[in-house]
């Protein structure tokens, strides 16, 4: 995953009932946009992070169309 500052994450989770959860790219600590992350959570938490497999680019998910024939 290679991001920019002001990206948006998504978090998604494998658990019922638990919520999925956003945070903005505050850094990008590794070279060439790639991890670690400083990032701050929607309810104001910053951490750096190593993103998983439950995390996709925002921007990303919003740029994919629906292929219609």
């Amino acid at each position: 995953m290679r991001v920019n500052v002001g990206d948006v994450l998504r978090f998604t989770s494998h658990k019922v009932g638990t919520a999925e959860h956003h945070a903005e790219v505050l850094e990008v600590l590794g070279a060439g946009g790639e991890p670690p992350y400083r990032v701050r959570y929607d309810d104001g938490r910053e951490t750096e992070i190593f993103p998983g497999v439950d995390c996709v680019l925002e921007d990303a998910v919003h740029l994919r169309s629906p292929h219609v024939d």
